[in-house]
């Protein structure tokens, strides 16, 4: 089996098993970069000293980086030895770099307050405290539907990664804004956050996009996404002992 043939079939059943567009997107490129590198040859003349070559010629890319790329290696081989495809697994001793500590960057309370005082319409206002009360990833929010919302317990139910379903809470802030935005919404769309021309539900990229305009507004000079309120709620949790690391 040459390796294209085995990356397809890979992917393809990650894909049947509920694993994100994402991250099949991502191990994708990987795997092509890995056929770019030693050729699309067949997948038992595959050597260890040829994948730390592979992995050696990108070491110009963030620790991080390097070790999603060994990851994406490693996860195909195992799977390949596994459906007995392939005797010999040449990644055993294939190691991911070694990260260093990385504390988790979060808004400061004041910024925070700046972001929400630069917000100028109920849109920018209802996501950005959705996304602070429950800590949602943006790609849970994007899917998320109005039906979805539990208004009488301030919850919804989010499909993470995994395809697993959690349960998330919002308070008053959140509501008073999220209900304000529907009410001042007049399309029918099912989408919980639409887009504000030609409503239509919202992207990711959409979403990220709004919250770099709040914070170009603002005098936060640290970059602003999506997810930084994710670990702005955590620090937040964790500094009034609702949980420790």
């Amino acid at each position: 089996m040459r390796l294209s043939d085995a990356s397809s079939r890979y992917l393809s059943l990650r894909a049947q098993e509920g694993f994100s567009r994402y991250t099949i997107r991502a191990y994708r490129v990987q795997h092509n970069l890995l056929i770019r590198d030693i050729g699309d040859v067949e997948i038992g003349t595959i050597t260890l000293e040829c994948l730390r070559e592979h992995v050696q010629r990108h070491m110009h890319l963030k620790p991080s980086s390097l070790g999603h790329k060994v990851r994406a290696i490693k996860s195909l081989f195992k799977w390949l030895v596994e459906e007995e495809l392939l005797v010999r697994n040449p990644t055993l001793k294939l190691k991911e770099p070694k990260l260093g500590k990385r504390v988790p960057k979060a808004l400061t309370m004041d910024e925070l307050e700046m972001l929400r005082d630069s917000c100028t319409s109920v849109l920018e206002h209802a996501l950005v405290e959705f996304f602070f009360a429950t800590g949602c990833r943006v790609g849970e929010v994007q899917k998320l539907d109005q039906s979805a919302i539990d208004w009488q317990r301030g919850c919804v139910n989010v499909i993470g990664k995994g395809n697993k379903e959690r349960e998330v809470y919002f308070g008053s802030k959140a509501r008073i804004w999220l209900q304000r935005y529907l009410k001042h919404r007049d399309d029918m769309d099912a989408a919980l956050f639409v887009t504000e021309r030609k409503p239509h539900r919202m992207s990711i990229h959409q979403i990220e996009y709004i919250f770099k305009r709040i914070a170009n507004r603002s005098e936060i000079q640290s970059t602003v996404y999506p997810h930084k309120m994710r670990h702005t709620l955590a620090t937040v949790l964790l500094n009034q002992g609702v949980f420790t690391p």
